[in-house]
């Protein structure tokens, strides 16, 4: 006779069903200009997919784009600031 039991899973909390710690929620507070602008990226092109490009939505598509690469200029630099500022201390 073979028991069952031992084949099942082990029946705990998995890393999935935890809670977001607050180093994670400031990592993502920390990237949240970059997230809002590419989600802005996004919704401008997926507004011009069922129609021709005009002038202006290639300046709202040209105004996002320079808009994501701004933020996630500006992220990388946060986070060359902070990897540098512990260096020689």
């Amino acid at each position: 006779m073979k028991y069952i039991g031992a084949l099942q899973a082990v029946v705990t909390a998995d890393l999935s069903d935890r809670e977001p710690t607050g180093a994670e929620l400031d990592a993502i507070d920390l990237e949240m200009p970059l997230i809002t602008a590419e989600v802005e990226l996004l919704d401008v092109q997926i507004m011009t997919l069922d129609r021709p490009m005009s002038e202006l939505d290639a300046r709202r598509i040209r105004r996002a784009r320079r808009r994501v690469l701004a933020a996630r200029r500006e992220l990388s630099n946060r986070a060359a600031d902070l990897s540098t500022s512990g260096v020689g201390a």
